[in-house]
């Protein structure tokens, strides 16, 4: 178990000085989160609602769904559709229907919307990121992605991913079949979040 009073045992040696640094990390982890949360209040818009844009800029075409935001988030139904209805009256985003689906909601990211993105408010920690050096950030990336993927992994939640690391993916000939749709999946759908995507062992 991760030591939470590490704050007041960082001057002491301990044999438990791996779990120090894991509490701080953990105590670290929860600081930015909470910051990232009190700075996306802004524009008008709550945190969740910040999350569904970037969600819906990044998810493909298999995954721009109401079910599959919900899954994302990890939120209820009832909370999802409040967010996505409050961003429909806002015009960020817009409701229609699958292609021949006619009982599948699409919800499309509208120009209004993607302007909105151009003020999010992380893009300061974007930045800041970008500023750690490329050795650090590339890192930190990693880290935080392995990281990630053991979460998902203990909660069993969708792994949110792209076609390059899903099991799911296979290629032939240049193009990426969708062994759960069997479909072809095309290049920039391929590079986007799917709800369907499970990460390769």
């Amino acid at each position: 178990m991760p030591d939470w009073d590490w704050c007041c045992r960082l001057s002491k040696k301990s044999e438990r000085a791996d779990d120090v640094a894991v509490g701080q990390t953990l105590a670290q982890l929860e600081r930015l989160a909470r910051l990232m949360r009190s700075a996306s209040h802004t524009e008008g818009l709550n945190a969740a609602q910040w999350e569904a844009l970037r969600y819906f800029a990044r998810a493909n075409g298999f995954s721009n769904s109401p079910g599959a935001l919900t899954k994302y988030l990890g939120a209820t139904k009832g909370t999802t559709s409040q967010t996505v209805l409050s961003l429909i009256k806002k015009g960020a985003i817009a409701k229609t229907l699958r292609d021949n689906d006619g009982r599948s909601i699409v919800l499309i990211l509208t120009e209004a919307g993607r302007k909105m993105l151009g003020l999010d408010p992380l893009l300061s920690l974007d930045k800041a990121i970008a500023k750690l050096g490329d050795k650090t950030s590339k890192r930190f990336s990693k880290g935080l992605n392995e990281l990630l993927q053991i979460e998902v992994g203990r909660q069993v939640e969708p792994s949110f991913g792209n076609c390059a690391g899903c099991v799911h993916a296979a290629k032939d000939k240049g193009e990426v079949w969708c062994k759960v749709l069997n479909v072809n999946v095309s290049e920039d759908d391929s590079q986007k979040l799917c709800v369907h995507h499970k990460t390769k062992n």
